[in-house]
């Protein structure tokens, strides 16, 4: 075993005892002391949080705000039209010509090399 797996299973088992004894000794100070813990380390998470992820001023949470509002005028704008227009419930006409369009040739042109000509660089 390396010495690195010993010092943290002696930790482990020294924190397992002390847990073990103090819950045996006075367990309302082992809860008090887990409650205290739990709302350090609550409190730090939510400033963490807060600081890291943009408090209000970070570019990431303005682009975010921008595009959900961007979303909310898109959104509003197409709905608008979609309750103005009629909607027509009439069967598709099975006699109507479907229209292919014709494809466009490309305009490639051949451009002219000399083919002729030696490469001196392999010789």
């Amino acid at each position: 075993m390396s010495a690195r797996t010993l010092i943290a299973g002696a930790i482990i088992l020294f924190a397992s005892i002390g847990l073990v004894s103090m819950l045996i000794a006075d367990p309302l100070a082992l809860l008090q002391r887990i409650l205290i813990f739990a709302a350090i380390a609550g409190i730090i998470y939510f400033v963490f949080r807060k600081v890291m992820m943009g408090g209000g001023s970070s570019g990431k949470n303005k682009d975010q705000k921008a595009f959900l509002k961007a979303a909310r005028q898109s959104k509003k704008r197409y709905n608008h039209k979609k309750t103005a227009a009629p909607v027509k419930a009439s069967a598709p006409n099975p006699f109507r010509k479907k229209s292919h369009r014709k494809k466009s040739q490309a305009n490639l042109t051949v451009i002219e090399g000399k083919k002729n000509r030696k490469n001196r660089a392999s010789l």
